[in-house]
């Protein structure tokens, strides 16, 4: 009888890990590309136990019995989890992207350019603005819950993309090039109004420089464009949350439809 039920647990636990595998392959790959989590500082012990911890509390799919993971089909349905996973990341990913690419034109706008240094997240050459937008950015996605809003995403991805031999269609594809758009386009829309006061500044600075020669602009147009800048970064982190909050929920939106795009 203790062997049969040894028997028994063996062949229950064999099957509840086979059907646990494919949903962890999926939500460890949103964990390595998605905000905060998917930083290197972040060791990869604790992105793999928060990925299990995650796959064992949701309520995993019954797979077909005869699909086995070492087996061709296993193979491509396990590329397809990594392939669907890393989309919902690199898709969240763009909102923060959005703010550092502002940041970046705000930077050069200002003539702060060459304040560069060393960043892991938004490359080797980071503008000194765009990190400070970036870390605001990260702190009102976690005062607004989205990392929960995200686990939310990689939970309903299960409904609608279910773990089976389907392809994916290539609408998902055209789909996300369209969603990337929306990168340069909140981008421009942050950064707009202090680069209009900058550009009228400068031509100001250049008239200025037309009519009275003997005045260096050199020295009188830095302190003021970098003054002015500082001003009005001060209106625009202000209105930072109100903006970010935005593009956070464009995004989570886009998610879902770039998810059943994929399904149809």
């Amino acid at each position: 009888m203790d062997i049969n039920s040894n028997i028994l647990f063996n062949i229950d636990f064999f099957a509840w890990a086979k059907d646990g595998f494919f949903p962890f392959v999926r939500i460890l790959a949103l964990i390595m590309v998605a905000p905060i989590l998917g930083e290197k500082e972040i060791p990869n012990r604790v992105k793999i136990s928060l990925a299990l911890l995650i796959a064992i509390a949701l309520p995993l799919p019954h797979l077909d019995e005869h699909i086995k993971i070492y087996s061709f089909i296993g193979i491509w349905m396990i590329a397809q989890q990594i392939m669907i996973g890393v989309l919902i990341g690199f898709t969240m990913q763009l909102a923060f992207m959005t703010v550092r690419f502002a940041g970046e034109l705000i930077g050069m706008q200002m003539g702060l350019g060459m304040a560069t240094f060393f960043d892991p997240i938004g490359g080797p050459s980071t503008s000194v603005l765009s990190r400070l937008i970036n870390i605001i950015a990260l702190l009102i996605f976690l005062s607004i819950d989205g990392h929960l809003w995200l686990l939310y995403g990689i939970a309903n991805s299960f409904d609608i993309i279910p773990i089976a031999v389907m392809p994916l269609q290539a609408n998902g594809y055209l789909a996300l090039i369209d969603v990337s758009k929306l990168l340069f386009i909140n981008g421009i829309m942050l950064a707009l109004p202090l680069m209009t006061l900058l550009l009228i500044v400068n031509i100001s600075l250049g008239l200025l420089n037309r009519i009275t020669p003997q005045l260096s602009i050199f020295v009188v147009g830095y302190p003021a464009t970098l003054l002015l800048g500082l001003l009005m970064l001060t209106y625009l982190i202000s209105a930072l949350p109100t903006f970010a909050t935005f593009v956070f929920e464009q995004m989570f939106e886009q998610i879902s439809t770039l998810l059943r795009y994929f399904s149809q």
